[in-house]
């Protein structure tokens, strides 16, 4: 047991020593001390009142986190992270001010997340029936329905939501008195709080339920699940709707509590940059907790040390594809198995484990 926590610990550290060692020498080619710089960027995202920068940051990160684990752990790869952010974002930032200066504040909340929610599962719903139905890749058809869903977004931005009182195609800003208050004592929003909670909730959900055990069967072996009994192709779709759904509410969170507006072609590009840290926490939603603040505090000192130094903010980037580079090598030469076989968590089913099962 002791063994096995202090391999996983080194596995998960181990690519974030090798991607910050590197780009120190990147960092020093450019004829930047990188120890003062790491040192900005510590003080920067963790000190003062960076920390509250970096918890706010952390919102919607740990939602498109939580979404691609509940699907990774079933290894259903959803790739469609991006329009599953995006249109929901921009949909609920078009229609808040007026939901919410007509409803009472709680309630018009819960109105826009549930809205959320349901736009994001509805984008999974073509990609889960034809997995579940036809066995249809679903890394494709994700991907495709993402495309679609973004250029949707900026449609509607650029058409019936936008904001016809300012230049650029934009959706009307919210008032700040009916954005998400301040977690009391800190400048920092409630759905952060939604967050962190829904992330414990499905820590829970998925290691001590019979849903979640279901889920890490379907992962481990679909044909195992059959045999077990399980509704692999009901499950195929609940688990991909939940994912987007998941995914959606960080981007309502975001609208609501952080820009309260949504302009065309705007992508933070959370999916892309949290992926890596999903796979170092290995597909634990506890796990995530941590390496999504590490990250926060990486990109919000981050961007202010690069602006000192005189270096380009989208250095960032270049440490998040170091982790995610170190991360394949080392998980390979210590399993010799892909990366997403050898992050599954462990199955009672794992020894029915039967290749080509995909």
């Amino acid at each position: 047991m002791i063994r096995r926590v202090s391999t996983v610990l080194i596995r998960t550290t181990l690519p974030l020593l090798l991607a910050l060692l590197c780009g120190g020498l990147v960092i020093a080619a450019l004829g930047v001390d990188p120890l003062r710089f790491y040192g900005d960027v510590l003080v920067l995202g963790a000190g003062g009142s960076g920390w509250q920068q970096s918890m706010t940051a952390m919102a919607p990160l740990l939602l498109v986190g939580l979404g691609l684990i509940i699907a990774f752990r079933a290894q259903l790869w959803n790739l469609g992270y991006g329009g599953a952010y995006l249109l929901p974002a921009a949909i609920v930032a078009g229609i808040a001010p007026d939901v919410l200066g007509s409803l009472p504040f709680a309630l018009g909340v819960v109105v826009l997340l549930v809205t959320a929610f349901a736009v994001g599962a509805l984008l999974s719903l073509i990609p889960a029936w034809l997995k579940a139905r036809y066995g249809t890749t679903e890394i494709i058809t994700t991907l495709m329905i993402s495309f679609i869903a973004i250029a949707l977004a900026n449609l509607l931005v650029k058409g019936p939501l936008r904001d016809g009182s300012v230049t650029l195609p934009q959706t009307r800003v919210l008032d700040t008195t009916l954005m998400l208050p301040y977690i009391p004592g800190t400048r920092v929003h409630a759905g952060f709080a939604l967050a962190l909670g829904l992330v414990i909730l499905f820590h829970l959900i998925l290691t001590r339920s019979s849903f979640g055990l279901r889920i890490d069967v379907l992962g481990a072996s679909p044909r195992a699940a059959a045999h077990a009994g399980i509704r692999v192709e009901r499950l195929i779709v609940v688990v991909l709707l939940l994912s987007s759904g998941m995914i959606a509410l960080g981007g309502a969170v975001d609208m609501l509590g952080l820009w309260g507006y949504f302009r065309a072609d705007w992508n933070p590009g959370y999916g892309d940059k949290i992926l890596p840290f999903v796979f170092l926490a290995r597909l634990n939603p506890l796990g995530l907790i941590p390496l999504t603040a590490c990250y926060a505090i990486l990109a919000t000192g981050g961007t202010l040390a690069a602006q000192r130094a005189g270096l380009s903010v989208d250095f960032l980037l270049v440490i998040v594809a170091l982790i995610l580079f170190f991360m394949t090598i080392i998980e390979y030469l210590g399993t010799r198995r892909d990366l997403g076989r050898s992050y599954l968590p462990r199955s009672p089913f794992a020894a029915a484990r039967i290749g080509g099962d995909r």
